[in-house]
């Protein structure tokens, strides 16, 4: 029996595969554009593994992962941290011949370890070049010693049409090297999470699983359009891609810089209401609420009041499409905001410009109502304001600030990069450490009325 199902798997996979891909080759009519563009990128998608460390303590539970039992039984179980190793699988992209893969953030989240598996099946150790959880975009790099197969992101928007076939490469499951196909089903999606609003989405039907995530999404000449990122879980080919052009400037700056630079334009929106709405005469855009001083906006003439209709041509339907057609530049780029002002519509032109570092302090004290200081390696609360959202969530002086907006902060340097990076933001993860426990909150920033 078991000679006999050796002969039949070296019979469907060795022969009759081999005379597959000859007539495959023997068969003009078989050599479609997906097949094509398949083979053009393929060699460039590679399997991500990851490792982490996690430590938990002992739980005389089954389910040790029950908040409200592992509190009630704090003082009665083994207080020695027990430690396993948890894996996960995604995809990636290499997008240069060095090495570079782009792939998600989520996908290697606190990994304590990064294996890619390329298309020729050698494995290596890839060393995270930098990660952002607000566009869930993360870049690898690997040594192999010689050049790899890639497939460049691009210069130019790649801007999807709705309808037209796509495909996605990836490893759902495992399974190395998956091809689905389908169309654009729509674009511009938002995604809601708990921590986070992602916006501007390619929407398709092509067939995304877990393992699928941070492989590409191509057209028929096999060009990328998009990520793989999200599927949505109560329903069947309903899936979701980063669009290459974000995914690209996030790749420029983690690659430059580690981190993502968010550019400075001084506005802070909020959505029309309907009385807004006929106000402007508009249905869609954003008013502004709040113009910061000396900022590239205020320059330009903007005021409190004015609806923003669109960015560089491009229409505005909420706040976090606002603010991801903004956060899709860079410092020192020109941005061009049409503007609804007493019926008329009118344009006003500036430049994109990196937030002063100095003033991160105030703005922890006004969107928080925080005051840090650094002592002995870590951050500590010296003062409250009263009313603010820290108070309200019982920040109190002597508290440890751990981690701010899902990232870990030792210093006041870490502590300004991240404060002007989510200060656009409408809540953020406060990490607060209170003794020997650690308390995450997800605390809305204080807005003027």
């Amino acid at each position: 029996m078991a000679k006999t199902a050796a002969l039949l798997v070296a019979l469907l996979c060795g022969p009759a595969a081999t005379a597959g891909a000859r007539g495959a080759e023997a068969d003009p009519l078989r050599r479609s554009l997906v097949v094509d563009a398949v083979e053009k990128a393929s060699p460039a998608v590679v399997n991500v593994s990851t490792e982490q460390v996690v430590e938990r303590r002992g739980s005389p539970f089954p389910s040790p992962q029950d908040p409200f039992f592992e509190e009630f039984f704090r003082d009665f179980v083994d207080p020695r941290p027990q430690r396993f190793t948890r894996t996960s699988l995604g995809s990636g992209l290499i997008v240069a011949a060095d090495g570079t893969i782009l792939t998600n953030a989520h996908v290697i989240l606190r990994a304590s370890r990064i294996h890619v598996t390329l298309a020729d099946e050698r494995e290596f150790d890839a060393r995270l070049v930098g990660a952002d959880t607000d566009s869930d975009i993360a870049v690898l790099r690997v040594k192999a010693g010689e050049d790899l197969p890639f497939l460049a992101v691009g210069s130019g928007p790649l801007e999807p049409l709705i309808g037209e076939t796509v495909i996605a490469i990836g490893n759902p499951f495992g399974l190395s090297h998956t091809v689905t196909t389908g169309v654009v089903s729509a674009v511009g999606r938002s995604l809601h999470t708990e921590d986070h609003t992602y916006t501007d989405f390619i929407q398709t039907d092509a067939s995304i699983n877990p393992g699928n995530s941070g492989g590409p999404l191509l057209d028929v000449k096999g060009e990328l359009l998009g990520i793989n990122t999200a599927i949505y879980g109560k329903a069947q080919g309903i899936g979701f891609a980063i669009p290459v052009s974000r995914a690209r400037r996030v790749m420029r700056d983690l690659v430059s810089y580690g981190e993502v630079r968010h550019p400075w334009i001084g506005l802070v929106v909020q959505d029309l209401t309907p009385t807004l709405a006929q106000h402007f005469g508009t249905k869609r855009g954003v008013v502004v609420a709040e113009v910061e001083p000396e900022s590239p906006a205020a320059g330009a003439g903007i005021g409190r009041g004015d609806a923003v209709i669109r960015v560089d041509g491009r229409d505005v339907r909420s706040s976090e499409e606002f603010d991801q057609r903004v956060g899709d530049h860079r410092e020192g780029d020109p941005v061009t905001l049409t503007l609804r002002r007493e019926g008329r519509e009118e344009e006003v032109h500036f430049t994109a410009a990196a937030f002063p570092s100095a003033r991160a302090d105030d703005l922890a004290w006004t969107l928080l109502g925080l005051g840090v200081t650094e002592s002995d390696e870590e951050l500590v609360v010296h003062r409250v304001r009263s009313g603010s959202p820290a108070a309200r969530i019982g920040v109190a002086r002597g508290d440890r600030l751990l981690g701010l907006g899902g990232t870990r902060v030792g210093s006041m340097a870490e502590f300004r990069r991240k404060m002007i990076e989510v200060r656009a933001a409408r809540s953020v993860l406060l990490s607060i450490g209170r003794g020997p426990y650690q308390y995450n909150v997800n605390v809305p920033l204080a807005r003027k009325p």
